[in-house]
């Protein structure tokens, strides 16, 4: 079993940067791929990045390349989003998630098996 817990959302302005953290706990050392996902209000769940274990393979959905960026301390157990540029589209509770079993598609979040509790991201104009 893993827990994640995220933290560092926040209230920012159209532009700005924020770093979300993921602490990891558990078996760790059993998950192939760790993902950030977001969710606004009375949507869908949407693929934001993607970490392989090893930390040298990531996967951004499209509309945060060259923006977000994915990474991971081995030494913390955290997984981290930095996330710069923000867009008040991009209000949305932002998740954490671990795939244990390794799924073929990086992006589906049904793929995933762990899933923090999320972490408020606002972005007002």
């Amino acid at each position: 079993q893993v827990q994640l817990a995220e933290s560092g959302g926040g209230l920012v302005q159209a532009g700005g940067s924020l770093r979300l953290s993921c602490a990891a706990s558990g078996r760790t050392f059993s998950v192939y791929r760790w993902g950030w996902f977001r969710q606004a209000p009375g949507k869908g769940r949407l693929f934001v990045a993607a970490l392989g274990r090893s930390g040298g393979a990531t996967y951004y959905g499209d509309s945060v390349k060259g923006r977000f960026t994915i990474s991971r301390d081995s030494a913390l157990n955290t997984v981290y989003l930095q996330m710069n540029g923000l867009k008040p589209e991009e209000t949305a509770v932002y998740y954490c998630a671990a795939d244990q079993t390794y799924g073929a598609n990086w992006s589906m979040d049904v793929e995933y098996d762990y899933w923090g509790q999320g972490t408020q991201v606002t972005v007002s104009s």
